[in-house]
């Protein structure tokens, strides 16, 4: 399956029907009178987050999206039917914009089964009956139902995780990944092997939590070097940061300081999350080594630095231990899933 995370579509609610002209007509009944019924409300368009869906790659397919509108009015003042609302499925985390050059934030989905009304379908028109009077008996106008709301709005995708990591391009985050998680990342020797946020669960000491991995980052992404930043929107939600610096990089300071400096450049509250910061392939160095890199390392970050190795599993579970302390309590127990729960069949529709 293929990753998006954002999306421009076309959303329409439903018109209003128009209310009915008609008159009672039986026999051995004089001066029947009106009878026209009003109009049927058109459909809604409401958004909801489904759990199970984790990108917007329908969206790619599928742009348009407009509600059935209501049906007419009948004789007998009859009411005309409803359109029905049209439910489009998307991702938790998904927020809609606006399609303006500020891209204002009109909704933000980040629970599974929120359901939002986007644009309410119009109402009904006014069937002849209503409007009868002791002065006009027979009147003849009829209310022709109240437009359908539109909207050109943009998706955008922020996936929801405990923990996200950081780092230079190569700093071994997809191995970690893998590690700790069934994600099964692309892993090569060379830069931006990563080309899409993965998202892994991890069990640790009785608990889980969601981790994510994002491309690295390279001096100059702020302004669109490499891959640029547009996935650190995809770390805005993690409580707590793993930074992972190669410790085979000529200046472990250095590489932190870039990634920080990326982190400072987008904003959103990225540098002043809690940090984990680790020094990562130490599998190939031996302990004098390690032990003057992780040094110069915390005295760069001022924080405590995590000698470890995604690929021999050396420290990964002193970072799980601290990503779970600065996660909290609130990360779900293992065992606690939806076993028990009827499987949801997603669609955009």
């Amino acid at each position: 399956m293929h990753f998006l995370d954002q999306a421009k579509i076309f959303v329409r609610s439903g018109a209003g029907g128009p209310g009915a002209v008609s008159f009672r007509r039986e026999k051995f009944i004089e001066y029947g009178g009106p009878d026209g019924g009003d109009g049927g409300k058109g459909g809604d368009i409401v958004f909801e987050a489904v759990a199970g869906l984790n990108t917007l790659i329908d969206f790619r397919y599928t742009q348009h999206f407009r509600a059935p509108r209501g049906t007419g009015g009948s004789g007998s003042n009859k009411t005309g039917a409803g359109g029905r609302d049209l439910v489009i499925k998307v991702p938790v985390g998904t927020q809609i914009l606006a399609d303006d050059e500020e891209r204002s934030l009109l909704a933000d989905l980040t629970r599974i089964g929120e359901r939002i009304v986007f644009l309410r379908g119009g109402d009904g028109g006014r069937g002849n009956a209503s409007y009868k009077t002791s002065t006009n008996r027979a009147p003849r106008q009829h209310g022709t139902g109240w437009p359908a709301e539109e909207a050109w709005v943009w998706l955008r995708l922020k996936l929801l995780a405990d923990a996200g990591l950081v780092g230079l391009p190569n700093a071994g985050k997809s191995t970690f990944i893998n590690a700790v998680t069934n994600a099964q990342a692309k892993v090569g020797e060379y830069a931006f092997t990563t080309t899409r946020p993965q998202l892994g669960v991890v069990r640790h000491k009785g608990r889980e939590f969601v981790i994510a991995d994002i491309p690295g980052l390279i001096e100059g992404a702020a302004d669109g070097a490499g891959i640029g930043d547009r996935f650190l929107g995809h770390i805005e939600r993690c409580r707590v940061l793993l930074h992972l610096v190669d410790a085979n990089d000529e200046d472990v300071a250095e590489s932190y300081r870039v990634v920080r400096d990326e982190l400072e450049a987008y904003g959103a509250g990225l540098a002043g999350k809690p940090v984990v910061v680790a020094l990562n392939k130490i599998d190939t160095l031996d302990d004098e080594l390690i032990a003057a890199l992780s040094s110069e390392l915390e005295q760069a970050s001022g924080q405590p630095v995590i000698p470890l190795s995604g690929a021999s599993g050396v420290g990964v579970d002193w970072a799980l231990d601290k990503l779970l302390e600065a996660i909290g309590p609130e990360a779900a127990p293992v065992g606690e899933d939806d076993e028990g729960e009827d499987a949801i069949e997603w669609s955009p529709l």
